[in-house]
């Protein structure tokens, strides 16, 4: 099944929590069946990797911290195979954890200790996220890049071709289509990551890290006191 894109075709919503605190994992199994989620529960990541190889899920809750292979692997050799979006849970606070994360291919992070209702509402924000229908391919250029909107790849004024993660590219096209124009954190969470303003917006921080990083030059400018603008 290696390299093979795994996707969900069940109606029913399940969630699959790769956690070895059991607390925790009770807790949530509330939260989510009595939303109307099925709930799934693995102690290590060798176990949740096993267990989507056989049957996807909607979306995976991934510790950072595991027995066995850690979270920022398990989420590496599930993009191996798998497209399903994850969230990462993590009671390490760092930049560096967080960025490694995303750079795996999770899809967002949440901070322990965390709110249960919280993080059911980003569960639901990426899956509706992944279940739009996609965007008619567009090409937009900003300052000799090309965004291109079907292929969901930059090239660069240098004729080099990146492939951002899927969220990158989201933040990415939001800041294109609104070129010019300062837009705060809480305006770009709830648009790109499709969840109200909680309090963190430390992701979206993380996320224009790497852009910057990953993608050099692109006119992503701070506007202190708000957010980002992304310069023509």
């Amino acid at each position: 099944m290696q390299g093979q894109t795994v996707g969900v075709t069940s109606a029913t919503k399940s969630v699959l929590l790769v956690e070895d605190d059991d607390a925790i994992a009770d807790m949530l199994r509330t939260f989510f069946e009595r939303d109307g989620f099925r709930f799934l529960h693995a102690l290590t990541g060798e176990e949740a990797i096993e267990r989507l190889r056989i049957r996807p899920v909607s979306a995976v809750l991934l510790d950072l911290n595991l027995p066995g292979i850690d979270g920022i692997e398990t989420c590496r050799r599930i993009r191996e195979f798998a497209q399903i979006p994850v969230i990462m849970l993590t009671a390490r606070d760092t930049e560096v954890d967080k960025i490694l994360g995303l750079e795996m291919g999770a899809d967002d992070y949440v901070t322990k200790p965390f709110s249960p209702r919280e993080l059911q509402a980003r569960v639901k924000a990426v899956l509706r996220r992944s279940e739009e229908p996609p965007a008619k391919p567009r090409i937009l250029e900003i300052s000799g890049f090309e965004i291109d909107g079907g292929k969901r790849t930059v090239t660069t004024p240098d004729g080099e071709t990146i492939s951002p993660t899927a969220k990158e590219f989201d933040l990415l096209w939001f800041l294109c289509e609104n070129a010019g124009l300062a837009l705060s954190r809480s305006q770009i969470l709830e648009t790109v990551w499709g969840y109200e303003y909680f309090g963190e917006t430390r992701t979206v921080d993380v996320h224009i890290r790497q852009l910057r990083k990953k993608i050099e030059g692109i006119p992503i400018e701070t506007v202190w006191g708000v957010g980002y603008r992304l310069g023509g």
